[in-house]
């Protein structure tokens, strides 16, 4: 006789709620943590409780590092919600340049008043220096970002060479021992 199907649904009282959540986190860490074993994988896990706290598990690499891998191949999506963001900073100065444009538009150039010219220039020019500042925010945040993309590159290749060098001393160690094994082989033969 097999296990009976579990209906999939939230569970009403609270006690019984907070220990399949227990087993369950536990099931899933113990899942996660044979994946990694078997397929040589670094595995993170994370899980919060209907009481807000927080679990986690990592395997192989400690949690940062795979979260920052994570980041790393996943930059197109998190550049694409930055942009999301960027624009809706942009809004407002593109809302005063369309305000000036419609002044502009509006009245001849001629008939417009000196103090009006010098209050649309001051704008113009308090929109232009807040872009120049977003503008090399953006640029120090993108140059740090790659900055950590190095530097996990770099801790990468270093894991990958000294796995490479492992890997060569023991086909060294290997070879010579068959090497030794076949003299002797051959000495015992040759008696």
């Amino acid at each position: 006789m097999g296990r009976r199907k579990v209906e999939i649904k939230r569970i009403e009282n609270k006690s019984s709620r907070q220990v399949t959540f227990s087993k369950r986190r536990k099931g899933l860490i113990e899942k996660a943590r044979q994946l990694s074993i078997l397929c040589e994988s670094s595995i993170a896990v994370v899980a919060v409780s209907g009481s807000g706290k927080l679990y986690d598990s990592a395997s192989g690499d400690n949690m940062s590092k795979i979260i920052d891998r994570y980041e790393i191949h996943h930059a197109d999506e998190l550049k694409a919600l930055d942009l999301a963001e960027k624009i809706r900073n942009y809004l407002p100065h593109k809302e005063l340049l369309e305000i000036v444009q419609s002044k502009l538009e509006e009245s001849n150039v001629d008939n417009v008043s000196v103090d009006s010219l010098i209050s649309m220039e001051e704008q113009l020019e308090t929109a232009l220096s807040v872009i120049r500042a977003k503008k090399t925010e953006l640029m120090m945040e993108d140059m740090k970002s790659l900055q950590e993309r190095e530097k996990l590159l770099i801790e990468e290749n270093q894991i990958l060479a000294s796995q490479v060098t492992k890997t060569s001393l023991m086909i060294l160690r290997a070879n010579s021992s068959l090497h030794l094994r076949q003299n002797i082989y051959i000495k015992i033969e040759g008696v």
